[in-house]
């Protein structure tokens, strides 16, 4: 049941006695309460004042209840109004009902069922708050290039248009290859710290002293080849957001040291003695279940309660097999574009060979997958040609009536070479002997002969 502290409720009623006993009644579970006497009186000080609810009688001179309800409806529909009467008619309540009443109340009132009435629209007024709040957060949100209108990813993306914005440490969790940097570099665009700088590492990309090093900076002669101070990625981070990528991979002596700067906020470059204060946001992710880790004792506890404040779980590309369309546009966009080609999109078989694959590498491999497609295209949509062959099983690629021969050339006699060049030119082509011949170069009374002669004179063309 909702908390009456703080709740703002106008109570409009012409019996004073009734009015007066319900201010007392409601006042005792801790709302404020203001009085009306008629509806017109209910106008105006829901103009004036943001109220909560409003609990209103129906049967009132000069403006009733009904009418007040929508002149209050006109200019604030989401306030929720409680309609009573001691009128106890079935057309009366769908009269207030459609008139946009949040509840119905029968005088004499039963004062359990108007705490319950009153608390269920209290929370129902939060939800809708709430709710507003993250549409305008969602208006407003950066989404930084993630691709994706799957409930999990819809879902992912309200979770961050509320997170960024705080300070919040944040852990994301995902498999390799899920984007789990581009969530990272969102949640610093949305937050206050878009101004300053984002950095990134990758924990499991260094040594554990290389790590240190990069992670907190040098004194000159802290080592070998340490011939000057060095400022680390905390540093350079202060003031914005550093992103720890594979935070799982850290040594135990790491991890101590990791968490010493989460706690304290600041650190000792390597062959230092000095600390060095930085504000900093930071952003860790994993592809290991670090509760679990934690559990074999790989992971310390306390290191993961203070990375673990907020958790936003990457899905797989499996689990959002519907944004498979619009991510393949989007890389087929960006590489047509970086190879200086125009692709007009995928046939229908290669799309149905990617939404079938299993994608255990992720979006980023669906990213290779179609990189390499456009670099080997030759034409206007990529085919199930293009793509690698572990996509789809050999059997079961639809081919023409006149199949195209093996992709080994070796052992092919040369009528058979020919034969196939015609075949996936024509392809290409869609079928156009205009543009077939030109591309071959031979004149078209020349492809006619060759087609004659390998029988392939249905294949008929799609222009002239």
């Amino acid at each position: 049941m909702h908390d009456f502290a703080s709740a703002r409720i106008l109570i409009v009623d012409d019996d004073s006695a009734h009015r007066a006993m319900l201010r007392t009644l409601i006042a005792a579970w801790g709302a404020l309460v203001d009085e009306a006497g008629d509806g017109s009186e209910a106008i105006v000080l829901s103009r004036e004042t943001p109220y909560d609810i409003i609990l209103m009688d129906v049967l009132m001179p000069e403006v009733d209840g009904i009418n007040a309800l929508q002149a209050i409806k006109s200019y604030n529909p989401s306030i929720p109004i409680l309609i009573m009467t001691a009128f106890s008619k079935v057309e009366s309540a769908v009269e207030a009902l459609k008139s946009g009443a949040y509840d119905y109340l029968s005088k004499p009132l039963d004062f359990d069922m108007l705490r319950l009435s009153l608390s269920r629209a209290l929370d129902h007024a939060a939800l809708r708050h709430e709710n507003q709040a993250l549409r305008e957060q969602l208006g407003t949100f950066d989404s930084g290039g993630i691709i994706g209108s799957s409930p999990a990813m819809q879902k992912l993306l309200e979770m961050l248009a509320m997170v960024a914005p705080s300070d919040a440490t944040v852990l994301i969790a995902g498999e390799s290859g899920t984007g789990k940097e581009l969530i990272a570099r969102a949640i610093h665009a949305n937050s206050r710290r878009a101004k300053g700088p984002f950095v990134a590492m990758n924990c499991a990309a260094l040594s554990e002293n290389l790590l240190e090093s990069e992670l907190f900076g040098h004194e000159k002669g802290a080592f070998t080849g340490a011939d000057r101070r060095r400022e680390g990625h905390f540093s350079h981070a202060d003031g914005g957001t550093l992103f720890l990528d594979e935070i799982g991979e850290v040594s135990a002596a790491m991890q101590v040291k990791l968490l010493r700067v989460i706690q304290e906020r600041e650190f000792q470059r390597v062959g230092g003695d000095q600390n060095v204060r930085v504000d900093v946001r930071l952003v860790a992710a994993t592809n290991k279940d670090l509760e679990k880790e934690v559990e074999a004792g790989n992971f310390r506890q306390d290191l993961f309660f203070r990375l673990n404040v907020v958790t936003l779980d990457m899905p797989p590309l499996r689990d959002r097999v519907e944004d498979i369309p619009l991510l393949a546009s989007h890389f087929l966009v960006v590489f047509a574009q970086k190879n200086n080609k125009q692709i007009k999109g995928f046939t229908p078989t290669a799309m149905d060979c990617l939404l079938k694959h299993a994608w255990p590498g992720n979006v980023r491999e669906l990213e290779n997958v179609v990189e390499r497609a456009v670099v080997l295209l030759v034409g206007d949509y990529i085919s199930e040609r293009e793509l690698p062959p572990a996509l789809f099983p050999t059997d079961a690629v639809t081919q023409e009536a006149n199949d195209v021969p093996p992709t080994s050339l070796a052992g092919m006699s040369l009528d058979e070479l020919e034969k196939r060049a015609i075949l996936e030119t024509l392809d290409v082509c869609g079928g156009n002997k205009s543009e077939t011949a030109r591309r071959l170069g031979v004149t078209r009374k020349t492809l006619h002969a060759k087609l004659a002669r390998y029988g392939l004179e249905g294949q008929e063309e799609g222009s002239a």
